[in-house]
């Protein structure tokens, strides 16, 4: 299962994304089920907002809605996502980039993702993937 953060999402949807291409070859090659974190979809929804328009948002959702892709609720995750916020206290690891990774680490360890900084340095510590 491939975990999509906020900027793999915005990346798929946005086709005038410099990186849409390259996000579509990746899930398609890849050819495994997205997952979604809950404790993104704020994020994702003020994006995609901002960058197309309020209607790129229901799309979204209405993709959760009909299982093309799964909400990952992460209840359970709530206890890693503190761990990994406070092990990487010194880096900018926000609630949202916390909440993809501990998703990632239950869900395969994939991670769509061009968002690399931080998440890129937690990757080396933890067993997650990142596509592209």
């Amino acid at each position: 299962m491939i975990t999509l953060d906020t900027s793999g999402i915005v990346a798929l949807f946005v086709r005038a994304d410099q990186r849409h291409r390259e996000a579509v070859r990746a899930l398609g090659s890849a050819r495994m089920p997205t997952v979604v974190p809950v404790g993104i979809l704020a994020e994702v929804d003020r994006v995609l907002r901002r960058r197309l328009a309020p209607a790129a948002s229901l799309a979204f959702l209405e993709g959760i809605e009909t299982g093309e892709t799964l909400l990952d609720c992460g209840d359970l995750d709530l206890p890693r996502i503190r761990a990994l916020m406070s092990r990487y206290a010194e880096l900018p690891l926000g609630f949202a980039d916390a909440a993809v990774v501990a998703c990632a680490e239950r869900n395969g360890g994939t991670v769509l993702t061009f968002d690399r900084d931080v998440i890129q340095t937690v990757s080396r510590d933890v067993p997650i993937t990142l596509l592209p």
